[in-house]
């Protein structure tokens, strides 16, 4: 048999009963929490212009993206990301809207890098954007929706971790490291390299020396926050703890304090990011299961001047680590007599679902011998008369 019909392509895979009730049910749980904060749905092409994501601080590398060409010629990518496609349709559709506008989604994305990492190339996302809204107030609705879209999933103890991009920045800064440097940097923190670190800062001394090689290692609750505050060096960096110290006073009296965690050393995409990012973790899961952060200067690429912040939460990496909630076997078939199809229908709909099922069989012995096949326990026979248990192994 060829080999093209019966395989998926590297980086995809099927998804199959309860999988699918698993998946589903998160990404309705979310929506729902979504749509009670009064954030709006919105929809984007699978299929974008390349463009849009062509930015030298665009996180996502262009070899990662599915590219064809339309009839025209034009270059075009299946979505990779969800929020540059939103900050398109605010530029152009809401642009004389009243802010703060909260919107969400529930698309996949598509990389083709995941194949590498035994994940599938199509990810499904679950997210929201806050647009215009205060730099402070917006980070601390963002976080705690974070909080809340995990509860609602029912992430098993889950957490999220806060960073900010000025904490590294800052100390940069104070460096005066060059751009190459400073990349050079941060993938050694990223990657918590700690000998190629070393290496990298051997020739500088200093506060902010100290502080960069003590930033992996800057990871933990509250008190990592007092010792991130006395070893910070500049402007930019004093006022990332406070940020985070803000965050965090006014989220921790509630339900959500005991989540939070901190990162300081939570540096990917420099470029992308103007200020907070987290992450979201859970037990059974081998990475994040949710990711966000602030991105002030993407809208200022489609000409609209913003503070933007938004995180998307990956639905199936979430179901993969939930104890799943397979809809229990069929344990009753119905069968009806000519004439009573509505009669049958009506009685399946007052029945548990996934646990009955119309036969299709026109004779009731057929309709017997596939409930013993089945393991069912009865028959229901619904004539003009009315229903009738039939006992499948009598």
């Amino acid at each position: 048999m060829n080999f093209g019909k019966i395989n998926t392509p590297d980086g995809t895979r099927d998804s199959l009963f309860s999988e699918c009730t698993d998946r589903r049910r998160i990404r309705g749980a979310l929506m729902s929490l979504f749509a009670s904060r009064s954030y709006c749905e919105v929809m984007t092409p699978g299929f974008e212009f390349y463009d849009l994501f062509v930015r030298a601080e665009d996180p996502i590398p262009q070899e990662s993206m599915f590219k064809l060409v339309d009839r025209s010629g034009r270059l075009l990518v299946m979505r990779p990301d969800c929020t540059a496609p939103i900050a398109r349709v605010v530029a152009t559709h809401l642009k004389d809207a009243v802010y703060p506008v909260r919107l969400c989604y529930d698309q996949a994305v598509f990389r083709s890098e995941a194949e590498h990492r035994g994940a599938t190339c199509e990810i499904a996302q679950c997210g929201i954007e806050l647009i215009g809204a205060d730099g402070l107030r917006g980070d601390i609705e963002a976080v705690a929706m974070a909080a809340d879209a995990l509860a609602a999933a029912e992430a098993p103890d889950f957490y999220i971790e806060l960073g900010h991009v000025d904490y590294f920045g800052g100390l940069a800064d104070e460096l005066n490291l060059g751009r190459e440097r400073t990349e050079e940097l941060r993938h050694c923190i990223e990657s918590k390299n700690f000998a190629l670190l070393d290496g990298l800062l051997k020739d500088y001394s200093g506060p902010a020396a100290r502080a960069l090689r003590r930033l992996p290692y800057l990871f933990g609750g509250e008190e990592t926050l007092d010792e991130a505050e006395a070893l910070a060096v500049g402007e930019r960096a004093h006022f990332a703890v406070k940020r985070l110290r803000d965050i965090y006073n006014e989220i921790s009296p509630g339900k959500r304090g005991g989540r939070l965690r901190f990162d300081l050393g939570l540096v990917q995409h420099l470029g992308y990011y103007s200020g907070l990012v987290f992450r979201g973790y859970c037990t059974g899961a081998g990475s994040a299961v949710l990711a966000g952060g602030r991105y002030d200067g993407l809208l200022s690429d489609f000409g609209c001047e913003l503070l933007s912040i938004g995180f998307a939460v990956y639905a199936d990496t979430l179901a993969a680590c939930l104890p799943s909630r397979a809809l229990p076997g069929t344990d009753t078939l119905i069968y009806y007599d000519d004439g009573c199809l509505d009669s049958a229908v009506e009685l399946l709909s007052t029945l548990p679902p996934g646990t009955a099922e119309l036969s299709t069989f026109t004779e009731l012995g057929p309709t017997l011998a596939l409930a013993r096949r089945k393991a069912a326990d009865r028959v229901l026979h619904v004539s003009k008369g009315g229903i009738s248990e039939v006992y499948v192994n009598e």
